[in-house]
């Protein structure tokens, strides 16, 4: 196969200064924050949405629905064009894309509006949350590249826990029709000053379309621009599509499952063309070798069952204790903020010691993943019977704040470690891609064995029932980190960051 074109223009690791790699970090992580704080926050504010515009639970549900699809789609072919022509462009033009669109979601006049503003946020986030992974890969090396991923762990675990924090207060301060657009609206300014300071701190040149910008000719960008492979991507985002929709639009006839299928197939074709296409000579969007590479794999497998069943707890207790309690939006939203804090410590303690200890701490957070959840189920069921407050489940959720920081940054590290850095982008892509699959097919369907069970027992039953299939979904994910420890042979064995050969 031959090798892809290299981003020659973009300075490596050894020839930026340690202070311009941690300003770029810092743009990367506020802008990371802000998109995945787009995907919490909004689980508050739906039913001020739906009193406010008339929205019927079709709308609600693609207000949701609507910014998943968009962001899983175009995931891996973003990754891929960052790859090939610069990924601070890219990084940049997706956060101009999802600013507008909060803009327009914030001032939505009807559920349409919204909904549309939401496939465009989806479409930005879908474009900058890969680069962010290849600058990454791309300006840190050694320890300070697990410190580094140990702050994008911070990042992903707090903006998760944050969210329905943050929006019920904007809510309450904003009231039921001012409080929900606040939600949308908070992420201008930060978009605004993200696209200044990354436009003024990125290296230079942010886009190229040629291997040489001052003297390429047309043939070379021409050339350049089909390494972006087209068809491999239109190829996997007809996969992604058609195995996320029946997860997204559950609700619809059952027809609508008969997606599934055709999604698996489109995945064949794609692995099929992916490997024609470079043995045909050509630079496919994804190198197929890199699932040869055991870490890449074991690391893309654990962070996809991670995200199928951790992903629905947060949705879990804001049902749980608004729903079933009687808690307020931003009461339930409190019950977040320990383990908000704890995976902001635990990602941070994880980034500067996993290069010393590899997979075990990954096997550690999911083991205390699986802690806290037992312990939420007794907490759920003691106060069913009066025993304890609801409030314990501070207590006992603190434990997967700290599972998350321990397995979300340190797995990102351990996975990405052998992968060349011409692959960075869509390989770190093919992850998020996994992450998304997680975690709408796991809201989809624990969500609804939960109100299954809600139809013949009490939302203690219920919510227990959720909580305990998350954690058979953990086991197996504490499996494979096993498997993946025995297979690097000791657990000892500093973690390498090389490129395998083609």
């Amino acid at each position: 196969m031959s090798p892809p074109h290299n981003i020659s223009e973009q300075p490596d690791a050894d020839l930026i200064s340690d202070s311009v790699r941690w300003r770029i970090l810092a743009v990367l992580l506020t802008v990371i924050f802000m998109s995945l704080v787009g995907v919490s926050i909004v689980n508050v504010a739906l039913p001020s949405i739906q009193r406010d515009l008339n929205a019927s639970l079709s709308d609600m549900q693609w207000v949701l629905s609507g910014y998943a699809l968009t962001f899983g789609i175009v995931l891996v072919a973003a990754g891929r064009a960052g790859d090939i022509m610069g990924r601070g462009g890219i990084f940049l033009f997706g956060v101009g894309i999802f600013t507008i669109a909060s803009v327009a979601a914030g001032l939505a006049p009807n559920a349409m509006w919204l909904n549309m503003a939401r496939f465009a946020q989806g479409l930005g986030s879908g474009l900058l949350n890969p680069q962010g992974l290849g600058m990454i890969q791309q300006y840190f090396r050694g320890d300070a590249r697990g410190r580094a991923f140990g702050y994008f762990g911070t990042a992903v675990g707090v903006s998760v826990a944050i969210g329905p924090v943050l929006g019920g207060f904007l809510i309450e301060m904003g009231g039921p029709e001012l409080g929900w657009r606040l939600t949308f609206l908070v992420n201008v300014p930060f978009g605004i000053i993200a696209i200044i300071l990354g436009w003024l701190w990125f290296p230079k040149p942010l886009i190229s379309l040629t291997p040489n910008s001052a003297s390429g000719s047309w043939g070379s960008m021409m050339h350049r621009l089909r390494s972006l492979d087209p068809i491999g991507a239109a190829l996997l985002g007809l996969a992604v599509l058609a195995i996320l929709f029946p997860f997204v639009e559950s609700r619809g006839s059952g027809l609508i499952w008969l997606l599934l299928p055709l999604g698996v197939a489109l995945v064949y074709l794609w692995v099929r063309w992916e490997q024609r296409h470079a043995r045909l000579g050509g630079s496919p969007m994804v190198d197929l070798k890199i699932f040869s590479t055991r870490s890449f794999t074991n690391g893309a497998i654990i962070i996809t069952l991670y995200f199928l069943g951790m992903t629905s707890i947060w949705v879990l207790v804001a049902l749980y204790v608004q729903e079933g309690n009687g808690n307020t939006a931003l009461e339930s939203g409190l019950f977040g903020v320990p383990a908000a804090l704890l995976s902001a410590y635990a990602s941070d303690w994880a980034g500067k010691r996993v290069m010393r200890y590899g997979r075990k701490i990954v096997i550690g957070g999911l083991i205390l993943g699986i802690i806290g959840l037992a312990a939420s189920i007794v907490v759920v069921q003691l106060h069913e019977n009066g025993h304890l407050s609801v409030w314990w489940l501070l207590l006992s959720l603190s434990l997967l704040g700290l599972a998350q920081g321990s397995v979300i940054s340190p797995n990102q590290t351990l996975t990405l470690a052998d992968v060349p850095l011409d692959y960075a982008g869509s390989s770190g892509a093919i992850m998020q891609t996994g992450q998304r699959i997680g975690t709408s097919v796991g809201i989809a369907v624990i969500t609804a064995a939960v109100f299954a069970s809600l139809s013949a027992s009490s939302w203690s039953t219920a919510v227990t029932v959720g909580f305990g299939l998350i954690g058979l979904v953990i086991l197996l994910a504490l499996g494979v980190a096993i498997k993946d420890l025995a297979d690097r042979g000791s657990s000892s064995k500093p973690v390498r960051t090389s490129r395998f050969r083609r």
